[in-house]
Formats: C-alpha cells, structure tokens, sequence
C-alpha cells in the first residue's frame, strides 16, 4: 500500500541540514541588505552567493526543477518539506533558487518560450543571475484577466504594447517581464489576452512608482506601478499562441499559489513555536501563561489548524507530481489558497495577543505577518474567488436528487432497505411459520 506519512531518510538528512543553516547563516543575513533580489548591492552579493554555492553542493538548488533545467527533479512534495524550512526567511527562496516571482516565470518559459528565449533568460534566471517580473494586474482590472485593457497590437514581425500595469512584483530588479495583454479584443472573454517576454529595457518601458507594502519597510516597495508607451517586442516574444494567455497564466499561478502556502506553512510553525516560547517564559497573577486555559486554547487551536493547513498543501503538491497537470489539481490549489490567509492570520494574531505590547511593536515580526495574510487574501485571486473556484468543482458532477425528496431521504432508504432484504424476512416469516 503507497501510503506513508514519512519523509525518506536520504532527503530528511537534507533537511536537517536546511533547518540549521537558515537559522545559524540565512536569517543572520537577511538583516544586512535592503532586498535579497537587489543585484547591484555588493552587500547582498557577498553574502548570498557563497550561501548559494553551498545549497548547490548540497544538491538542493531549484529541487522542483528536473535535470533538463538544472534541478535535481525532488517535484514538488520535496519542495514542500523544504519550505517549510526556508519560509520564515526573505532570504531564504534566493538562496535555495526558489523565489517568485521568479520561479513562475522560469516554468512558463520552460513550457512556451522558443529556444532564443530559454537560452536569453531561461538559463540566466535559473542559474540565479538574473531577476523577472510578473506583469499581469491592471489599476482598473486588477486581477481578472477578462477586464484587462492593455493592448499588445501585432505590427509586422513586432507588436506594439500599450497599458498600465499594477503591483508588478520586482519590476525595479527584472530583466525582463512576462507581461498579459489583450490582443484580439472581440474573441471570447478567455481567449482575448496572449502572454509575452517584455525586456526592461526595451524604450517606452516605464516604471511610474515602486509601490510598498503595508508592515514592510519603506526601502521593500518592490511592486511597481508600471505603464507601457508604444513599447515595441518582437513577435518571437509571444509565450504560446495568441490569446492563449489566459491559459499560459494558469500553468504559472497553479505553482506560485502552491508555493505561496509552502512557505506560510514556515510562518504559521514560526508564530505557534514563538507563541509557545511567550506562553512558558511569562507570568501573570502567579501563575504562567501557559497555565492559562485561555491561552491553552489558543496553543491548541493554532496547533490544530497548522496541522490541517499542511497536510493539505503536502496533498496538493503529491498530487501536482502524481497527475503532472496543474488543471488537474485546481480544485486543491484553490482550497489551499482559500486557506492559507486565515491560518496565518489566525495563529500569528493569537501570538501577537500572547505577547500583548511587544507583539504590535516593531521589534517583532507578529504585527507584520498579521498584514501580510491579507496580502495573501489578494495575492495570485482574491480569496473569494477562490471559494467560487473550488465550489464550482465540487458541485460540477454532483447529480440532482431523482425526485421531490433527496437522495439519503430516510423514507427512501428505509423503503429500499425493505426491498433489499426482502428474500431474507420472507425466509424468516416461514421458518417463523413451521
């Protein structure tokens, strides 16, 4: 029976290895730059390459990757267990090769890029040299592909691109951006936008502002404001087939959403741990804490919901490399994402409450994990579409109930039971008789 609830020995030894090194050398280094994707700070690379190298010899480097993109093909179960190690960490996903939005971008490329492009950027950003953006939500639209009005007009052999843009994520350190646009406006209402590779340097390209996040430090706003003025591509530049974006886009979003819980799986285990250590480290009234039942609960609750949350996002990923097909897995990953704000916002308020005033200052990381779940209640699809989303799977090949009454109406089961075992009391009535 293939059922098992055990990470095998050979990959636990690694991440043994992972759970000290981003204690004792990651998290330290995390505090001495501004960004982890800044390239140009001599600090950040200092520090972050030679930490590379070492996850390279330890075979780790991009390990939902398979060997033909320079992974070692862990899949993305392994990848799990391993953010779970590095999610606490700004860091972390830059020095394991396995940051967004990067690593979206990255499978997009390796599913519809043309050879030129894999070999231009592919191979770059895989390797860690480079940075990409994702260019998708518009200040009108926001993330409903169906409403976007940047338009992406073929022009020859190039296509000319016109459009604003909103929260695309590390416009300011990209290379280039994969960008949605409309480019046949009258087509069905999922067939109107096609994908594209947008160099950053291409003139007509303009970052208007770098907007920041709330509970992030000022010098983090890494999501920009961005508007394209005739900027001209060449039609090479197209990922897929035209007005196939909307599809392109859902091979990149059905992993970074997975791989967004991956690592809230890390915070949520952060906040319980230091919920705990508050609860056994403080006194009120004579007694701890943790002798509170009030406080029990909330240990105990927390406790319950991170154990749900990741045996689901553990599921969904054995299930992305079981069937190897993300639409086959969107039911799950839209759970997972549905899930996903309220466990952080949960248990992170519960440990933000257990360390009263110094869990809303500065000086710890509650207040701003508090913030950031209903960043991930935006993120990749608002949380509420994403219950439609998964409601709409359930109720798809659920059948009617065959009459007025519903199918498990006790009448209905009583009376068919009767039929059933009617041979049976026909035979214990005339034995009854002799």
């Amino acid at each position: 029976m293939g059922w098992d609830f055990q990470t095998d020995a050979e990959y636990q030894e690694k991440l043994d290895w992972v759970e000290q090194f981003v204690r004792e050398e990651i998290e330290p280094a995390d505090r001495m730059y501004a960004h982890p994707l800044d390239m140009r700070d001599p600090v950040r690379n200092a520090l972050i390459k030679p930490l590379q190298v070492q996850v390279r010899e330890r075979e780790l480097w991009a390990c939902h990757l398979g060997p033909e993109l320079g992974g070692p093909g862990y899949g993305q179960l392994k990848l799990a267990l391993l953010n779970e190690r590095i999610g606490t960490t700004l860091s972390g996903p830059v020095v394991f090769g396995t940051q967004a939005p990067d690593s979206g971008n990255a499978e997009v490329l390796a599913h519809f890029g043309s050879e030129e492009l894999k070999d231009r950027y592919l191979k770059p950003l895989l390797e860690g040299e480079i940075a990409s953006c994702f260019s998708m939500t518009e200040p009108a639209g926001g993330s409903d592909p169906t409403g976007f009005t940047t338009r992406a007009v073929r022009d020859g052999d190039h296509y000319v691109i016109n459009g604003e843009k909103w929260f695309s994520s590390n416009a300011k350190f990209a290379e280039f951006l994969v960008l949605m646009a409309v480019t046949d406006p009258d087509a069905e209402r999922h067939n109107r936008a096609s994908m594209f590779i947008v160099p950053a340097d291409t003139p007509g390209f303009e970052i208007v502002r770098n907007v920041g996040v709330t509970g992030h430090a000022g010098h983090e706003g890494t999501h920009a404001y961005v508007r394209y003025n005739d900027v001209r591509i060449p039609a090479e530049n197209l990922l897929g087939a035209e007005g196939e974006g909307f599809a392109v886009a859902q091979v990149r979003l059905g992993g970074g959403r997975i791989h967004h819980a991956m690592r809230t799986v890390a915070l949520v285990r952060r906040a319980l741990e230091m919920m705990m250590e508050r609860a056994v480290s403080r006194e009120t009234r004579g007694k701890r804490l943790a002798d509170l039942q009030l406080v029990q609960e909330m240990v105990a609750e927390s406790w319950v919901q991170l154990e749900q949350f990741r045996l689901l996002v553990l599921q969904t990923a054995w299930k992305i490399d079981h069937y190897k097909d993300y639409k086959l897995v969107i039911k799950d990953i839209a759970g997972v994402k549905m899930a996903m704000p309220k466990v952080l916002q949960d248990v992170a308020g519960r440990a933000l409450q257990v360390h009263g005033s110094l869990g809303i200052s500065t000086e710890m990381p509650l207040g701003k994990w508090v913030l950031e779940s209903f960043h991930m209640a935006i993120a990749d699809g608002a949380t509420e579409l994403h219950k439609q989303q998964v409601a709409r799977q359930l109720l798809r090949d659920v059948d009617p109930a065959p009459d007025l009454f519903p199918s498990q109406h006790t009448p209905r089961l009583e009376a068919a039971a009767q039929e059933k075992f009617a041979p049976v009391l026909a035979a214990l009535a005339a034995e009854g008789a002799q």
